[in-house]
């Protein structure tokens, strides 16, 4: 085999140039597609805590609505429940048996 009928081109500083620009051509249409791909997911992402903001902010009106309407009737059983106490006390007080009385001499 002889290499005196090959012509290898020689890579001169055009070619080189060209060559460059090829790559640097591709790697920004990768990274563009690259960049593209995770805007996507971040703006999917962000849709879905948008979602989810505002099911928990419908949540928490909702909550305050129900701790509104139960904070009076919290106070209302609080003062029942003194007034209970007071009247059991006086029931026990009063219908209470004697104290027995110690035996004398063992």
């Amino acid at each position: 085999m002889s290499t005196k009928g090959r012509h290898r081109p020689k890579m001169d500083k055009n070619n080189l140039a060209f060559l460059m620009t090829l790559l640097g051509t591709g790697c920004w249409a990768v990274c563009f597609l690259w960049m593209h791909r995770i805007s996507k997911k971040q703006n999917h992402l962000l849709d879905r805590l948008g979602e989810q903001g505002k099911r928990i902010e419908k949540l928490s009106k909702i909550e305050h609505d129900l701790i509104k309407e139960v904070h009076p009737q919290v106070s209302d059983i609080k003062d029942g429940m003194q007034e209970m106490i007071a009247a059991v006390k006086e029931n026990t007080e009063s219908n209470s048996p004697p104290a027995p009385k110690a035996k004398k001499g063992a």
